[in-house]
């Protein structure tokens, strides 16, 4: 075959995918219309999960080129589009713009729907609540620094629920004006930079390491100042029209949890975990007492987090954040939480959701 041919066919085949594309597209339309008129959420993660599982392996079983990786992301702008299609969607994130947060809500919703950045994780809450946003992106928990506080105290105080769980593999990037150049300078977030010191000092030995506020005022001092350079995220180097320098290693990269934030939770898909905020009474063997309901009910608590009560001046109250199997509505986990309130503790859902297998990364 010459290599005209072979891009005769290659046009071809785009063409037919055009159209089936705008096939998918119409029964999409129709879907929507059908969940509008019964009152259903128009993002499913479940059911989105479920199709890219469903596509990876059909595309293994026919021995395919692409990988899993590939298939996700080709997928995930065809979902972009069909949300974009259903809805004027809008997903609040914790900004600046560029932010590991705007980078994973990007890789979860495409590029087809609406951003907002928020400047607190209260901004992100506010705006969720209020139905500015359909939905909101934060982060729950890092893999170097433990649970990200903010987000789950700001969970106990309001009714918008966990709506699904994204696990994100981060990977950083040294960026510059140039792609050719030996930085003086590498400006960075404190807690990148701290992550990235002993991979930045032996790739860069003769570079000194700055703090920034935020990573975005990081990328503009390297777009401005010569032989200056930042570390962040690739969608900052793109957003500030930089080059990558250098790429983290693997061995580098840690991992860490966010939450799409909605105003319920979604329905069962039989491979869910929920979170639950319990206070109790502090004292010998209360959270032992709180474990063993949930152990005599089948029940897996996967972690704990431990947070103070607001306005509790006396220290008697204990407060824990736990994400337990199952979901809200599971006979098992139900019966759980009523035993747990008839014996005088506290519980209160904070969202079910499906379990995350796959972890995302750029």
């Amino acid at each position: 075959m010459s290599l005209e041919q072979a891009r005769i066919q290659i046009d071809e085949i785009d063409q037919q995918l055009i159209r089936l594309l705008n096939q998918r597209a119409e029964l999409v339309h129709e879907i929507g219309r059908i969940k509008r008129q019964d009152g259903l959420d128009i993002y499913v993660p479940g059911r989105e999960e479920m199709l890219l599982r469903k596509l990876a392996a059909f595309n293994q079983s026919q021995n395919g080129l692409l990988t899993e990786r590939a298939i996700r992301a080709i997928y995930r702008e065809v979902m972009s589009a069909a949300l974009a299609l259903e809805t004027s969607m809008e997903i609040a994130y914790l900004g600046p713009a560029g932010s590991w947060t705007h980078q994973v809500a990007i890789n979860k919703f495409g590029n087809s729907v609406e951003y907002v950045a928020e400047a607190s994780t209260e901004g992100v809450f506010e705006r969720v609540s209020s139905g500015g946003a359909d939905y909101g992106v934060l982060p729950i928990e890092h893999s170097a620094e433990g649970a990200v506080h903010h987000t789950l105290d700001h969970l106990a105080d309001t009714d918008l629920q966990i709506y699904a769980e994204i696990l994100w593999k981060t990977e950083t990037v040294v960026m510059a004006a140039r792609p050719d150049m030996e930085p003086a300078v590498i400006h960075g977030h404190p807690q990148v930079l701290a992550h990235c010191r002993a991979w930045l000092t032996q790739r860069f030995p003769a570079a000194r390491l700055e703090e920034s506020v935020t990573s975005s005022l990081a990328a503009d001092a390297a777009a401005t100042l010569p032989d200056h350079a930042a570390l962040g995220t690739p969608l900052t180097a793109e957003l500030h029209q930089l080059k990558a320098v250098a790429t983290s290693p693997r061995a580098h990269a840690t991992q860490a949890r966010f939450i799409i934030l909605g105003r319920r939770s979604g329905a069962p898909t039989g491979h869910d975990n929920t979170m639950l905020l319990v206070d109790a009474s502090d004292k010998v063997g209360s959270l032992f007492s709180i474990l063993q309901v949930f152990a005599e009910g089948g029940i897996d608590v996967r972690q704990i987090e431990n947070r103070p009560v607001p306005g509790d001046e006396t220290g008697n109250q204990a407060r824990f954040f736990l994400e337990v199997s199952g979901h809200i509505d599971d006979d098992a986990l139900a019966a759980s939480v009523t035993r747990l309130r008839e014996s005088g503790v506290a519980a209160k859902p904070l969202g079910s959701y499906p379990s995350p297998k796959w972890v995302e990364e750029r």
